[in-house]
């Protein structure tokens, strides 16, 4: 499995990230329209904290789309959304800085496992392996685990950031397996890890805040592969 730094891919993300209000399709033809922009590459686009920069999608894979091209991505990313939400995940269609399309999944850590355990429940496994079944293979995957900052018994609050560090890593390795195990191959996920408490999208001084911290995000993005196709007109 090839490993990427995982920062890069959420700061460029969130930086690059917004929500779409049209439909990916119609939206898709957007997609190169700034004079054939690359597609794919916001791995390692960004590192630390660092603002003000950004990034096409396009820089890793480094392949570019065109206006065409972009249209049938997007309704690969239409499928990908729908995949998700008949799962019982969040999903949001998101774009980058050149107008590219990708999905963020969200799963609620509550629904996918008992509290401090990383084994999913028998409902959790149905629901993933009705989203990877639901999914193309030629899609990118990045799986990232996240917790609260609620303290373990017995702890410092740096030991508990610790713990909390490795759950969020262990949640997420248990649901790239088992996506792996309903069909994705084990090349389609380029990142497996956790970020513990580190990136909360709540306050966590609320039990719904803690509760939505609680999760575990799938970032769909189109690969090279999917790319070409898209451009010699054959991706279907």
């Amino acid at each position: 499995m090839k490993h990427m730094k995982l920062s890069a891919v959420l700061l460029s993300l969130a930086m690059l990230a917004s929500s779409c209000n049209m439909n990916n399709t119609a939206k898709g033809g957007l997609i190169g329209g700034s004079g054939g922009a690359a597609l794919g590459g916001l791995i390692g686009a960004l590192a630390g904290k660092s603002k003000g920069k950004s990034t096409a999608i396009g820089a890793a894979v480094g392949a570019a789309v065109g206006t065409g091209a972009g249209v049938l991505i997007g309704r690969k990313m239409d499928k990908a959304k729908q995949a998700a939400e008949a799962a019982n995940a969040q999903a949001e269609l998101l774009t980058d800085s050149e107008g590219t399309q990708y999905v963020k999944v969200t799963f609620d850590s509550g629904l996918l496992f008992a509290t401090s355990s990383a084994t999913l429940s028998a409902s959790a496994k149905s629901d993933i392996a009705k989203f990877a079944t639901g999914l193309d293979t030629d899609m990118d995957l990045y799986v990232i685990g996240h917790t609260d900052n609620t303290g373990w018994k017995n702890s410092t609050a740096a030991e508990s950031a610790a713990k909390n560090l490795t759950l969020s890593k262990q949640r997420a390795q248990s649901v790239s397996l088992y996506m792996q195990q309903s069909g994705i191959a084990a090349s389609q996920l380029k990142e497996v890890t956790g970020l513990g408490q580190t990136e909360p999208v709540a306050s966590n001084d609320t039990e719904a805040g803690r509760a939505a911290n609680r999760r575990v995000e799938v970032y769909i993005l189109p690969s090279k592969a999917m790319i070409e196709s898209a451009n010699a007109g054959t991706l279907k």
